[in-house]
């Protein structure tokens, strides 16, 4: 587990706040769980707001600014990952980028980073291959890729019927990732982690919580999405109810911590 930046913690409780209102003492009690101090995160808030990436709605309020939401949108749709996806026909979904400039860094940067949230990888130079097993299909993989980044030049369409070598091959693209290993491993060690919740000091669990959560998250986020035979579809399953448990044992605790501070500030 990564303890995170005051950047990162700060956008994160912004996603996830009440109403996505986050107090600057809030913020600061946050920070106090990680040992940050009161210091950094009010200049970590300062240049959030100066990117863009949160706004003052109020005295000492915030919320997320224009070039978070779209972010925080994104991020919040893991929880209904594994309900975006339907059976395969064993036909892929194709990106050609080849034809594509690669002297901007920052197009190349977005370019990749869409890609790899739809689980795509590269099966031939500039060709980039996932199954084409998503709702909506290839129309709406398209306009999600052009929403996170990916150039309106490239073309997006649906392939099958490759020869024997090349399908061997974009059937193996994804197994250095190792995805049943991981979803069993991680199922259980949260679910232990959930098991002795109880015996854990409050500021221990709000920060181990905190980070087993973003941890898997982050790994919802960017799981590719595979369909049977490629991947154990139960196993994967129960991994991400797994993590969502996590995720609601997280916001309830924070919630709590919060509620009692606001309770005690008032005496």
């Amino acid at each position: 587990m990564n303890k995170p930046t005051p950047r990162l913690l700060l956008l994160r409780l912004l996603m996830v706040a009440e109403a996505n209102i986050l107090s600057a003492s809030e913020a600061v009690l946050a920070g106090s769980i990680f040992d940050m101090t009161e210091n950094s995160i009010r200049v970590t808030l300062a240049r959030l707001i100066q990117a863009d990436l949160a706004e003052s709605i109020g005295l000492a309020t915030y919320k997320l600014g224009p070039k978070a939401q779209k972010l925080g949108a994104d991020v919040a749709l893991w929880q209904t990952a594994d309900k975006r996806t339907i059976k395969s026909d064993g036909s892929w979904i194709a990106v050609a980028t080849g034809g594509l400039p690669r002297s901007d860094r920052k197009a190349l940067r977005a370019r990749a980073r869409a890609l790899s949230l739809l689980g795509f990888r590269e099966l031939d130079k500039g060709l980039y291959l996932r199954p084409n097993n998503l709702l909506g299909g290839v129309d709406v993989v398209r306009k999600r890729l052009l929403d996170l980044g990916l150039e309106e030049e490239a073309a997006v369409f649906k392939a099958n019927e490759f020869d024997e070598v090349r399908q061997k091959k974009a059937r193996a693209l994804w197994s250095d990732m190792h995805l049943e290993k991981h979803y069993k491993e991680q199922s259980q060690q949260l679910t232990d982690w959930l098991s002795g919740l109880a015996d854990l000091p409050s500021h221990v669990a709000l920060r181990e919580i905190f980070m087993l959560g973003d941890a898997g998250i982050r790994s919802v986020v960017f799981d590719p999405l595979l369909p049977a035979p490629l991947v154990d579809e139960d196993a994967r399953q129960k991994y991400f109810e797994t993590v969502r448990r996590i995720n609601e044992e997280g916001r309830r605790l924070w919630f709590a911590f919060f509620e009692k501070a606001k309770s005690l500030e008032s005496v």
